[in-house]
């Protein structure tokens, strides 16, 4: 069996792809044939010592995965072998095959391949965290989302307009604005040739926007606070700029806005309840084809540096998974 394996935090170059073997699943654990495995920007983190989490090593990165039951540990009731399965694991996911604590785990929709399930549960849990319980999104409300062409960006873009409101989608090319016009989006900023400020506050006759869902950082966060409306909601989703920005106080004071964190893991973790709930309303959406993920590559699991290396040049569109 082939794992990923990080020895060193390092350059993304320095993970080794190895056999390994794995053992019996402990309790309240499922051991799962890994069919496929989304890759994710905090991935490439992970394996370089910069994550909020530094796991002990050495360790598999791969924070979710799609696949098959193969046993279960002791105590383990709802989950089954030959049960397909989809889920969020923080780690290990990079593996032919994983344990995984079950709560962990949901099964996913008959009609969900496993390509499609593998880039889901990150991009899209976090998003409809970040929309439903972080900024509490309304119906007729204004959503500007940056980084729109990318995993999480794409999955806020349709969940933005499964929930009812207007989406500004922003980018730095008219060739990803063109994938989240294709995902939805109601109006198109390419911040690379415009001001992202004053092109939001055309788009909403001045008032600016409800939410802004920012998973890039950097020196675009101060000019989406300033493109907000009153009592706009800031949601700060993750830096794949590479820069943590600084938020000019003042702007949150005179806007009555507020910046709100989002970190998806550990809302899974502390309300398993309100996730479920989560993901059977976009189960739903995702059976009545309002959500469309978009995988744009799958590559095998020996090519996960190659993968990693697209993420952090900022040049993925969509979703990339690897496939055992």
């Amino acid at each position: 069996m082939r794992a990923v394996i990080c020895k060193q935090f390092g350059p993304v170059e320095s993970v080794v792809v190895e056999e390994f073997d794995l053992p019996p699943p402990k309790p309240g654990h499922a051991r799962v044939r890994v069919e496929a495995a989304g890759v994710n920007f905090p991935d490439t983190l992970m394996v370089q010592g910069k994550y909020q989490v530094k796991p002990e090593l050495p360790f598999v990165p791969g924070a979710e995965l799609a696949g098959v039951v193969e046993a279960v540990g002791e105590g383990v009731t709802d989950f089954a072998p030959s049960m397909q399965v989809i889920g969020m694991v923080g780690q290990g996911a990079f593996a032919d095959v994983a344990n995984v604590r079950v709560s962990r785990l949901l099964q996913r929709p008959a009609s969900m391949d496993a390509v499609t399930a593998a880039g889901f549960s990150m991009t899209y849990g976090t998003s409809m965290h970040a929309l439903k319980q972080r900024a509490k999104l309304k119906p007729g409300e204004t959503l500007l989302v940056l980084g729109a062409s990318g995993g999480v960006g794409l999955a806020a873009v349709e969940l933005g307009k499964a929930m009812g409101a207007i989406v500004i989608a922003a980018a730095s090319s008219d060739e990803k604005l063109a994938v989240a016009k294709r995902a939805g989006a109601d109006h198109l900023i390419n911040y690379s040739t415009s001001s992202l400020k004053d092109a939001a506050k055309e788009l909403t006759g001045g008032k600016g926007v409800d939410v802004v869902y920012d998973p890039v950082g950097g020196d675009l966060l101060e000019e989406a606070v300033r493109a907000s409306a009153w009592e706009g909601r800031v949601l700060i989703v993750g830096f794949a700029s590479g820069t943590i920005p600084r938020i000019p106080a003042n702007l949150m004071l005179l806007k009555g806005s507020s910046a709100v964190g989002v970190f998806y893991g550990t809302f899974r973790d502390r309300d398993p309840e309100g996730n479920r709930a989560n993901f059977a309303q976009m189960f739903e959406w995702f059976d009545q084809g309002k959500l469309k993920p978009l995988i744009s590559q799958t590559m095998d699991l020996e090519k996960v540096v190659d993968a990693f290396n697209i993420l952090t040049g900022r040049g993925a569109i969509g979703k990339i998974v690897l496939t055992t």
